[in-house]
């Protein structure tokens, strides 16, 4: 370990205004990834979930319910840019259904919410330093959004990137914003504490969160839901579904034996000789969908007691300086989960729920998916599946993978109702009304191509 690297870390946090929780949880983690720690899971160390709890034979009845989400708050996950996906905003900007963004269907699933229990319903975004600005500007034309004395946001930390060689915290003046990144989604419990906004939730008399990704439309306000975790008095509980074919990918919980709790497993937490086992759906037939419950008391409890340091497990991720340049010097970035607090809190729990309450879009495929006649919108801006089984898309990845090539080229959704599967390849143009009914499959033509006219030849 360089304990210079760690001075010369937290200096620069501290220039650049970062809070003490940030600076302890992050030289917590620079002392245990330069002692060697990666934060694997072996799967002989663990136990398959197979029997949890099920939400369909909860029995809350309407006053628990209305009670306890009277007493919740919704938090999104907002940090991400999308660039996967080609996208130098916020993700949540991007246009899902009737020219209304992520962020649009979600301020009117609260609002709607809001009129339905009559709760007041505080909606909060962790936003990170490259999404702030944009959401806090689209978020202004909603007025009546904010709760008196709550913000509608709080800024995820962010810390240096470290070299692999060094241990030292990287330079790179090209573009200094590189040299920084956040710590992984467990980060929201430290910036809850750091920025205030706990203490002020729990003044404004809310006992319960409800947190999940700002790409997960599912995840709307949920009084069943928040009846159940108030009635179960666990201090944490992550929303699980049965995982298939397509889950394979997907962190999934466990029950270590040393100890018979539950913990989280991710695809970055497995050794090499074991991914077999996990992503055997079988095996591991549940999966997170990153929705979970906390207890808002107990978490200021446990962070009062731990020194704001919960103690999730370390992910280890190697990465390059500039993510479009794998020549550039290689980095690590020290990250949490915020799943895998499942194992800090005694008495945490987990509850399957339907398939309904997890729609990720984290490509271009589950975007179609949103946009097409396989999801219905609501009054309540809930994306409802009108299909007992969703299709599964593939779409060329030369010609779709980016949201400004998927846009050129799906102009109008086809219809996917009747579709087992839908796959494109090639570069096929979808500008008119499509219906695809069984297996459907483009094959590459080596030229454009229009849908509904070259397939019809």
């Amino acid at each position: 370990m360089s304990e210079q690297g760690l001075v010369s870390a937290v200096d620069k946090m501290r220039t650049a205004g970062a809070n003490e929780p940030a600076i302890e949880v992050f030289s917590h983690y620079y002392r245990a990834a330069a002692a060697g720690v990666t934060g694997m899971i072996p799967e002989d160390t663990i136990s398959p979930l197979t029997d949890p709890p099920q939400l369909s034979d909860a029995a809350v009845d309407e006053q628990t319910a209305r009670e306890a989400i009277a007493r919740t708050v919704i938090i999104k996950l907002n940090g991400g840019l999308g660039t996967s996906m080609g996208l130098d905003q916020a993700k949540t900007l991007l246009p899902v259904r009737e020219g209304l963004s992520f962020l649009d269907l979600i301020v009117k699933q609260i609002t709607s919410a809001r009129e339905a229990y009559s709760a007041p319903l505080p909606l909060l975004f962790m936003n990170s330093f490259r999404t702030r600005d944009d959401t806090l500007e689209h978020l202004a034309k909603y007025p009546d959004l904010p709760v008196a004395g709550l913000p509608v946001d709080f800024l995820q930390n962010a810390e240096p990137k470290i070299t692999a060689d060094e241990f030292e915290p990287v330079e790179w003046p090209a573009d200094p914003t590189l040299e920084w990144c956040p710590p992984g989604h467990g980060d929201v419990y430290t910036a809850l504490v750091g920025s205030g906004v706990l203490d002020a939730l729990l003044a404004a008399g809310m006992k319960y969160a409800s947190i999940s990704n700002g790409d997960n439309l599912g995840a709307a306000p949920d009084a069943e839901l928040a009846g159940w975790f108030a009635s179960s008095g666990a201090p944490y509980a992550a929303e699980i579904c049965p995982r298939t074919i397509n889950d394979r990918k997907g962190g999934h919980l466990a029950v270590r034996k040393s100890d018979n709790q539950l913990i989280l497993r991710d695809t970055a937490q497995t050794p090499a000789e074991d991914m077999d086992y996990f992503t055997d759906e079988f095996r591991h037939p549940y999966f997170h969908t990153n929705n979970l419950w906390i207890d808002l008391e107990q978490l200021k409890a446990a962070l009062l007691e731990r020194g704001a340091v919960l103690g999730l497990p370390l992910i280890y991720n190697v990465k390059n300086v500039d993510p479009s340049d794998s020549s550039s010097p290689k980095v690590i970035q020290l990250e949490t989960a915020m799943g895998a607090a499942i194992e800090v809190f005694k008495g945490a729990t987990a509850i399957a729920v339907p398939r309904s309450r997890f729609q990720p879009v984290k490509t271009t495929n589950e975007l179609l998916l949103l946009r097409s006649d396989v999801f219905d919108l609501g009054p309540d801006s809930k994306l409802t599946q009108t299909v007992a089984a969703l299709p599964r898309i593939e779409l060329d990845g030369r010609f779709y993978k980016l949201i400004d090539q998927f846009e050129a080229r799906v102009t109008v959704a086809p219809s996917l109702k009747e579709a087992k599967s839908f796959v494109v390849a090639g570069d096929w143009t979808f500008d008119r009304p499509v219906t695809a009914v069984g297996d459907v499959s483009y094959a590459d033509l080596g030229r454009p191509a229009v849908a509904g006219v070259d397939d019809a030849v």
